[in-house]
């Protein structure tokens, strides 16, 4: 199922400044519960609770090709997690520096590990620390 997109700016700012956050090596995750959730179960097609999924990449990571790089490795890594996440929330991902020369299964292992600490894995439970 295609990912739906945060697309107002005021959700961003709530979710960058109220929001749980994890900042990793490759990427930094903000969660913030998701107050229209409702609103959008009800005109979603088969009735479902969904994640809004935000990336937020700076021109400080580099050129165009560099930030849209990085955009399909978290969107990659984001797609192979999300079966497992609990929903009905705003997550905002913006990818650092390292990601440039990582490849996607090193961004899903640090997702799983930012979903985990941030308590958004169904089954609750922490991974551990590296």
């Amino acid at each position: 199922m295609k990912n739906i997109a945060i697309r107002e700016h005021h959700l961003y700012n709530k979710t960058f400044t109220r929001g749980k956050r994890f900042v990793g090596k490759y990427v930094a995750v903000y969660i913030l519960r998701d107050f229209a959730a409702e609103r959008l179960m009800r005109a979603h097609p088969q009735k479902l609770y969904v994640n809004r999924l935000g990336l937020s990449v700076s021109k400080k990571l580099g050129n165009a090709v560099k930030r849209n790089r990085s955009k399909r490795l978290i969107r990659a890594a984001y797609d192979q997690v999300k079966g497992s996440l609990r929903t009905g929330n705003l997550i905002v991902i913006s990818p650092r520096n390292a990601i440039l020369s990582v490849k996607s299964t090193d961004v899903c292992e640090e997702l799983k590990t930012a979903f985990a600490e941030l308590g958004l894995l169904q089954n609750g439970s922490k991974a551990k620390s590296k």
